[in-house]
């Protein structure tokens, strides 16, 4: 079974460490999903950090604004400095974009020509969301080709609890951790556009 974990909105110089530091005792890989104005020299060296481990960079747009409303000029100015920023970094143009707050429209299926990816969530961007009911969260959602969609912002540490037993868990139950792109892949699927993947089954 395969089970594809991705996080929000770094890099930055400590959340993200603390989750490649996990990611890399269990030999785990994962997708993080970047917003462009928080790439600095700092983070950026975090981002080549998690290349050499394995793990694959995508587009989360250049400010995290809501998008569901825009034009196809705002849309381009959102994503396309965002997807230069990590060219400019890894070497490859993401392949895979989620919209901020999954808010998306037509105009803007049309106009990102990327895989759009949601994931299934634990409330990890809300501080009040514990540890347990993180790892509760993710455990229920658990299932093969499964987008997991967590959180590596600034301070997140409740994550960074839950991932500890989260890689674990989920590897004694059976899941073998992919990027967005291997989930596609070994699955034998070819991204349809204009859809929003969860899971790539479905």
């Amino acid at each position: 079974m395969l089970l594809a974990l991705t996080f929000d909105d770094g890099p930055n110089t400590t959340t993200t460490p603390q989750i490649l530091d996990i990611l890399k005792e269990y030999n785990a890989v994962a997708s993080f999903f970047l917003i462009g104005r928080n790439i600095t020299p700092a983070s950026g060296m975090v981002v080549h950090r998690a290349l050499s481990q394995g793990c694959e960079i995508c587009n989360h747009s250049i400010s995290h604004l809501r998008m569901g409303q825009m034009t196809p000029e705002e849309i381009y100015r959102e994503v396309q400095p965002c997807s230069d920023l990590i060219q400019g970094l890894t070497g490859y143009a993401p392949r895979f974009f989620r919209p901020p707050f999954i808010d998306v429209s037509p105009v803007l299926f049309d106009n990102v020509d990327l895989t759009f990816i949601c994931g299934s969530g634990c409330n990890d961007w809300m501080p009040e969301v514990t540890a347990q009911q993180r790892i509760q969260m993710v455990l229920s959602h658990a299932r093969d080709g499964e987008i997991i969609l967590l959180h590596d912002s600034e301070g997140n540490i409740n994550t960074v609890k839950a991932l500890r037993f989260l890689v674990p868990e989920l590897r004694r139950r059976g899941f073998r951790f992919v990027t967005c792109s291997q989930l596609f892949r070994e699955n034998r699927i070819s991204p349809a556009p204009g859809h929003l993947y969860s899971n790539v089954f479905e």
